[in-house]
């Protein structure tokens, strides 16, 4: 026993420091996990203290198990300092909630992606009356009427103003801090039609900005002018993450079948144009003999594939999964440019260092946990791999049955192993599971591996010239088959799952236990397969009693396993999030039992529900107060209410100052109480949370 363990420790001699950017990371999301923002100098002295006793005890050449540890307490610290400066750096004006609608002057940016309630522009504000220019925002989303402005033109707007809006309910996705981050400092909601002014020209930065964007919608409308808006849409996000021209049942099919991944530029779009180019410059070097004898036709591919990447980046429009990934690709190129081996674990590790320093906000997002998580499955997928014995003379028919298989058989391992790797998050983050999403990706990777994503890549290159169609039709068609499989894995029987999210500090241990699957060598990895598997066997908390949204506008109450919604399609993107956090299914109110009028909605008895709701602008009056307390154990009002009526003594009641305070809530009853948990007690006083300091408490009520 004492031997077998040796063994184990000592085939770790080279994989050590794998586990500092991992460490790095961790000491990042500390820093995000904390409730207070820390000062700056105290994480910079410590995180200077043990990077100076990690070199000390390096320089006297101790036991390896402390030169690690100071490693890793050094990587851990620095995390943390980074995290810190990075938030100092980005530092940006957060948008007021003004009370009353605002003129906003600015340039387009680019078009985002739809919502609800129409088209999205990013806009870099020039004025906004009201606001001087030490409280204007570097960039906000606006919601616009119609068809969305070009990028760089320049519009005017008399619009709704707010800031980024605060997460759905305690612990659910955080749109404010990935925001601020990306510069976003409100968001704005157009009431009349977008106008054209006249504006001072923009700084040259802007200017390029606009016009890269510019072209990139340009080419995106001319995809779709080509394929159509159902092909050509899909197309388009696949090619510069314009998804302007999806509708609501592509998008919700390729979710229900696991496929959405793939309208995200990210890793697999940089591998597979990455490694098309690397594969078609490396032939041609090699199909030219003269050239072949004269130059490395790897390092030629190698340099080529780093083009492409850069080209791919700039046409997307270089959103953060994009990013990384293409640092991620560029460094296995590297590696081939420097005679280092491209895939292996160290330069993962190398890639989520140079990702986490320069983004360390990155390490709470699904799409970089997700993506790395899945790729360091992959490489060590890639280290257990047997190697096939070459025979020295097979028949052809014979060698190309035993390739197909061999083929198939790595991509069905490599997509199981991606997906039990990517599992825990999407069940954390997302709610979701697409039941047949393994079956969904194999029918469609070698479409999308082969036949689409090098089509389009083509065809992008091409289109500017008017030369793109060939490509692009067969990139249409490579989007219809995949639709088609889609349709067919979300149409199955229980083709999506809803599960209910775990509690925050879990997905944590499920995240280590798969990182020491990948990093440890040795039989002793399998130890982190129960860890790994935490989000899914980890119990439940008992879902709320109660939900009720930012500002009081809407509220849903638990019945069995249902969510029933008090106002169905009022913030249904809100209700929705919360409901499958929970893992409840969204239902609506039944009109019978219910009284509701033009700013209320009352229960008729305490069996229909535990909340009366009152949505209007305006304070009840006295009357109304006392009616909404009679009708209900929890009365909730958008208005701030100066003064109670006899009629709420005993009645919980939730004005908009608790509302401005705390932003949703959810509520359990104990007793003859209610326990009461805000989005404010979770989010914490950060610089990306705009709110007054109020006490609010997790207390009974």
């Amino acid at each position: 026993m004492h031997a077998w363990w040796r063994d184990e420790v000592a085939a770790q001699s080279s994989r050590w420091r794998l586990w500092a950017p991992v460490a790095f990371g961790g000491g990042a999301a500390i820093y995000f996990g904390l409730r207070v923002e820390p000062p700056l100098w105290p994480l910079l002295v410590l995180a200077f203290a043990t990077v100076v006793a990690w070199l000390w005890v390096r320089r006297r050449g101790v036991a390896r198990v402390w030169t690690w540890s100071f490693l890793i307490a050094a990587c851990l610290t620095g995390g943390l300092a980074a995290a810190k400066i990075r938030t100092e750096t980005v530092a940006a004006p957060i948008a007021p909630a003004l009370s009353r609608p605002v003129f906003i002057e600015a340039w387009v940016v680019d078009v985002d992606s739809p919502g609800q309630r129409g088209a999205r522009v990013v806009i870099a504000p020039v004025r906004i009356r009201g606001l001087a220019p030490d409280q204007t925002p570097v960039r906000l989303r606006a919601t616009v009427r119609g068809q969305p402005p070009r990028p760089g033109e320049a519009i005017r707007l008399f619009a709704i103003l707010n800031p980024p809006p605060a997460p759905a309910s305690p612990g659910a996705y955080d749109f404010g801090r990935n925001a601020f981050f990306q510069g976003m400092g409100g968001v704005a909601f157009a009431l009349g039609e977008t106008r054209r002014t006249e504006l001072s020209p923009p700084p040259w930065r802007l200017r390029l900005t606009m016009a890269v964007n510019g072209a990139r919608y340009a080419l995106a409308q001319r995809i779709v002018a080509r394929l159509g808006p159902r092909n050509g849409g899909i197309a388009a996000a696949m090619t510069t993450s314009h998804e302007t021209w999806i509708s609501q049942r592509e998008l919700d099919l390729m979710r229900d079948s696991g496929l959405a991944h793939i309208l995200s530029v990210s890793g697999l779009h940089m591998a597979i144009v990455g490694g098309f180019v690397f594969f078609v410059v490396r032939l041609g070097v090699a199909a030219w003999p003269w050239l072949a004898l004269r130059v490395s036709g790897k390092k030629i591919a190698a340099t080529a594939g780093l083009a492409a990447l850069a080209v791919y980046l700039v046409v997307s429009g270089a959103p953060p999964p994009a990013e990384r990934a293409a640092i991620t690709a560029a460094i296995a190129f590297l590696a081939i440019l420097l005679d280092r081996q491209a895939v292996t674990m160290h330069g993962l590790a190398v890639a989520a260092f140079v990702v986490l320093a320069f983004q360390p906000e990155a390490v709470v997002t699904p799409g970089f946990q997700m993506s790395f998580a899945a790729t360091a499955a992959l490489v060590a997928l890639v280290e257990a791999w047997p190697k096939r014995t070459r025979e020295i003379s097979v028949p052809w028919p014979v060698a190309a049955v035993q390739r197909f298989g061999g083929w198939l058989t790595a991509a069905v391992t490599a997509s199981l192993v991606a997906g039990l790797a990517t599992g825990p998050f999407a069940m954390q983050h997302f709610n979701r599971t697409a039941m047949y999403g393994l079956l969904a990706n194999l029918g469609t990777a070698p479409v999308a591996d082969f036949i689409l994503m090098p089509a389009l890549a083509l065809g992008a290159a091409l289109e500017p010239l008017g030369l793109g169609a060939p490509s692009l039709t067969v990139a249409g068609w490579g989007v219809e088959v995949m639709l088609r499989i889609g349709g067919w894995a979300a149409g199955l029987p229980g083709a999506v799952r809803t599960i209910a999210s775990a509690p925050d500090y879990v997905l944590p241990i499920a995240f280590l236990g798969v990182l020491f699957i990948c990093l440890w060598r040795g039989r002793l990895r399998w130890l982190g397969a129960p860890f790994a598997a935490a989000v899914l066997l980890w119990p439940r908390p008992a879902a709320p009693d109660l939900w009720i949204g930012d500002g009081g506008t809407n509220a849903a109450f638990r019945r069995a396993h249902q969510a029933v919604v008090v106002r169905p399609g009022v913030r249904e993107f809100a209700v929705d999030l919360w409901s499958r956090r929970r893992g409840l299914e969204m239902a609506d109110r039944p009109q019978d039992g219910w009284t509701c009028k033009r700013f209320s909605c009352l229960p008729d008895t305490p069996v229909s529900g535990p909340v009366a709701l009152w949505w209007g602008k305006r304070s009840p009056d006295a009357d109304q107060m006392e009616t909404l307390c009679r009708s209900a154990p929890i009365v909730s009002v958008r208005a701030a209410v100066p003064v109670l009526p006899p009629a709420c003594e005993g009645r919980l009641v939730l004005d908009g100052v608790d509302y401005a305070r705390g932003g949703a809530v959810e509520l359990w009853q104990e007793g003859q109480g209610w326990r009461a948990v805000w989005t404010i007690q979770v989010r914490g006083r950060r610089p990306w949370t705009r709110q007054p300091d109020p006490d609010v408490s997790d207390s009974a009520a």
